[in-house]
Parts: C-alpha cells; structure tokens; sequence
C-alpha cells in the first residue's frame, strides 16, 4: 500500500494538499485524496454508484475533511431519494470556508470533469477504506507508543494490553475510523432495519431467538447490545436454560444458513460459551441428552440400548456443525474474557455470548479486599463487552440465601447476590423458578397400611400438589428496559435437562399471571 499521498491534479490551483503526519515518525499519513476525488466525482455523475459498492463507506473515512462533508450530504441527499448532482449540492456549499479556498462551489464541477472514476469506482472505494484503516492503525500505534513509555505507579500494564487489543479489535472490524457520534437519522435506519426483522419473523422477534416462542412473545428475543443476568437457586436449571437457547440460536443460524439466508437477515446467531463451572464436555453431553431425548445419566454411565446409541449418533452429526464455540478456561478474568469473546467473533462471527456464571469471573485484582466492588466491576465488564460486540450477553448468577427463608420462595430482586450494581448494569434481569423443586423436598413419609389416616391424607394431599406442578417452570422477568416484566410458564423435562413450550391446551388449564 502506497504510504505517500497522491494530489489531485487541480493541487497547484487550490485543490486538497495533505498536512498531516503520523506525529512519531514525521512520515506523512496513508491517503490519497486524488482517489477520493476520482470517487466522488464518479458518485456526482452517476449516484447508483453507492448501491454498488462492496465496502461500506463512510465521511469518516475520508482523509480530505472537505470531501468527507461532500460525501456525507451525499448520502443525506440520497436517502431522501433526490437525485446530486453538483448543481443540487451547490446550495449546501457556498458558505463553506474550507471549499471557498479550493475555487468554491465550481470544485464541485471540477470533480466531474474527467469522469475517470467511473471506470474502477468500487477499486477507488476500496482503497479509500483500507487508507483510513492504515490511518486509524497509526492512532492506535502512536497511543501504543505513548503509554508504553508512562512508568508511572498509576499505570497498569494489564489494562493497557485489554486497552490495545480492544483499539486493534475495533480497526480489524473497521469500526475504530468511524466510531463517532451517530446522526438520529443514522440510528433510525438501524431501528427500522430491526422492525423489520420482527416483522419478516412473523411479528415477535427483532433480536436474537431464543428458541422458546413463549419468552420470545415476551421480550422480542436477545437485543444486540443488552446485558441479560439469567439467576436462580441452585436447582433451578439456570445453565440448562442457558444450554438450551445457545443451542436454539446456533441452530437457527445454522438453518438458515443452509437455505441460503444472510447472517444479517437470521434471527439466529453464532454462540461464545465461557463455561467457569462445567467442562465442555459436560455442557456438550447436556446438549447430546437435549437434543436425543436421552438422560445425562445415562450417557455418562453408558446405560443405553443399540437404538439409543444411532439417536445419539444422528444428533452428534447435527450438533458437529453448530456454530456454538465453548471456552472452558477456569478463574477467567473479566478481562480475559473479553479478550477471547472479541477474538471469537473476529474469527467465527459470534451474535452471542454466554456466561455461566458471574461470581466465578474474576476482577482486575484491585478490588480482591472488596468482593461488592469486584462484582460491579465485572458487571460494567460484561456491559460494555455487549455493547462493544453488538450482541446480547447472557450471565448467570447466584442468588442469595434469603429466598429459602421466605415462604414464597420466587426471587426478588433484591435477593441478586453480592452487588446492587448487577441489577443496575442489567437490561433485563430473569428468574428461573421451579416450585416443583421445593414442593419434592417436602415429601412426608410415605404411609404404609398400619399408619393412621391424618399421614395417610397429609401424602395424599402432597401427592395431589406434587401432580399439579410437576415439570413446570416459571421465568420471571423482573426487569426489562425494552418492554413489560411478567412472567412465562415453561414445561421442563428434568431427565434430559430441557425447558420448552408449553402445549396450548396446558396454557389454556392455567390462569397465566403476567405480573403487569
């Protein structure tokens, strides 16, 4: 790539010259602002230019600050459907100093005098791109330099490598030269291009699937960005749900992936996996007993039948090609975590992230003496990480002992343990609860034919309220920014770990309490 920079050919009469080095070297800057120019003057000519292009370009991407205020009412212009000429920027420019001093308004017809971009304008995009990813790679470079050199005591070397390597991510995925304010009308086209995802779902999603049409109903699916802390005693069958809706989301991604729908257009998404708890193999074998119908049990112990074994073998064939990416490293920091979750989805294109769970994280090691700060620490971590990615982050954590002394025994959220900050930091925060769990462990003796009748019907009456909840599972949104909290009844198979639907009819037996 050529380091110098090329002038238009009007330099000598007042055209752009360059006047910017990298500020370490005195080398000038990666541009060539004749190419912008060429591009431009193409983009004048003839607008469709832009549908074209393969590499999305933006005003920040320009080296010429008056070119990148061309482009950028360019594109204003165009998405009001009007046709630019330089007659129709005209107007726009007059009073523009910068311009005044290339000749004025008359450069703007100066760009279309030869045509010549019109020949390579997807080239002349392209190299435009890459020159102001160079460019952005030598801010990053020179800030490297920078504070490399700052030995101060207040330093820390661990917090510039995250610094660095999150700077780099941005370039790799060529968002650091654009990272700026956005326009309302630029977030609106974003909103609108969400609506339709719902829309073209069928209605209820514009995020990610869960793969549960009834917590779908509720919440619109995984929202790019969002910070979702999944909790529940132990017992409760947090990490199955976890289980089961990264393989509901990687499935869909890979469904439509093989009827030929971009990743953009899916409602399913690549799945990051950080396991702290359970190796990958053991969420894989979860996985296997969800997806065969077989109890985990009995494929650790090896109790199955040849019939068994060829449904295992089926689904195994199915789940080998799962964009589902499990990292079992244990006592993970906060930011080790969020370096491995920017590298996968570099390589694989990962649209969620999953943590289970957030107490097993660790923080920078500043905060060892104060868990509370640790914890806020690792919850505005795990934020940001979602934003920085643009995808949904679910964590599961722990809940404090205090529910067991209620009798109601469904979580508050005052019952998230350790940090308030959780509950702050959280878009949405869910609840699994089982009453089934609770109800079993109070199971009387069971009566034999010389008992007298009040253990006899003190049985039956738990036999009769263990039949009434049996299997079924409540989430309880207590909180979402997007939408109304409630709660959705879900039937969960124990045996093989899985939360799914319930059957209209059983939606039907059962008064649905939405808590609005």
């Amino acid at each position: 790539m050529a380091e110098q920079i090329l002038l238009h050919p009007a330099a000598s009469n007042g055209a752009p010259t360059p006047a910017a080095n990298d500020g370490v070297t005195g080398r000038q800057l990666p541009a060539n602002i004749e190419a912008e120019a060429a591009f431009l003057g193409a983009v004048l000519i003839d607008n469709r230019v832009i549908e074209e292009l393969g590499q999305p370009l933006a005003p920040a991407h320009f080296f010429e600050p008056v070119h990148g205020r061309i482009y950028e009412r360019i594109l204003q212009l165009m998405d009001r459907k009007a046709v630019v000429t330089p007659v129709t920027l005209r107007p726009y420019f007059e009073a523009d100093e910068a311009l005044r001093e290339l000749g004025g308004p008359a450069y703007l017809a100066r760009l279309t005098a030869d045509g010549q971009g019109l020949m390579a304008p997807r080239v002349l995009a392209e190299q435009i791109y890459e020159l102001a990813m160079l460019r952005e790679l030598v801010r990053v470079g020179r800030e490297l330099i920078s504070g490399a050199m700052d030995t101060s005591e207040a330093v820390d070397p661990e917090k510039q490598i995250e610094n660095a390597e999150a700077a780099l991510y941005k370039v790799a995925e060529g968002t650091g030269a654009a990272n700026e304010a956005k326009s309302f009308g630029t977030a609106t086209r974003v909103a609108i291009q969400g609506i339709e995802k719902a829309f073209n779902s069928g209605g209820h999603v514009s995020g990610k699937t869960t793969g549960l049409d009834s917590v779908n109903a509720r919440i619109g699916g995984l929202h790019d960005s969002d910070l979702i802390i999944l909790a529940g005693r132990p017992g409760m069958g947090k990490t199955s749900l976890a289980t089961n809706i990264a393989f509901n989301a990687a499935n869909r991604m890979l469904a439509d992936r093989d009827m030929g729908l971009p990743p953009e257009k899916s409602i399913g998404a690549g799945v990051a996996f950080f396991s702290l708890e359970m190796s990958a193999d053991q969420l894989a074998t979860r996985i296997l007993a969800e997806q065969s119908g077989i109890s985990s049990s009995a494929l650790r112990m090896g109790k199955i039948s040849r019939e068994d074994f060829q449904s295992l073998s089926f689904a195994s064939q199915r789940l080998a090609q799962l964009p589902l990416f499990i990292d079992d490293t244990p006592g993970l920091t906060i930011a080790g975590l969020r370096a491995r979750a920017r590298r996968l989805q570099r390589r694989h294109g990962i649209g969620l992230v999953i943590v289970d769970y957030l107490q097993l994280l660790q923080g920078s090691g500043k905060a060892t003496d104060n868990r509370v700060n640790e914890i806020s620490e690792i919850s505005r971590g795990l934020k940001t990480l979602a934003k920085e990615l643009h995808v949904p982050v679910i964590a599961l954590s722990q809940l404090s002992r205090a529910v067991e002394q209620r009798e109601d025994k469904r979580p508050q959220l005052s019952d998230l343990r350790e940090s308030g900050s959780i509950e702050q930091d959280a878009d949405m925060v869910w609840f699994v609860f089982r009453e089934d769990y609770y109800v079993k462990s109070r199971e009387p003796k069971q009566p034999t034919a010389t008992d007298p009748q009040p253990i006899v019907d003190a049985y039956a009456k738990w036999q009769e309220e263990m039949e009434r909840v049996f299997g079924l599972a409540e989430l309880i949104i207590a909180k979402q920014r997007h939408g109304s909290t409630g709660k959705v009844r879900m039937r969960f198979e124990a045996k093989i770990t899985k939360f799914s639907d319930l059957a209209p009819e059983e939606l039907a037996a059962y008064a649905h309490d939405d808590g609005d």
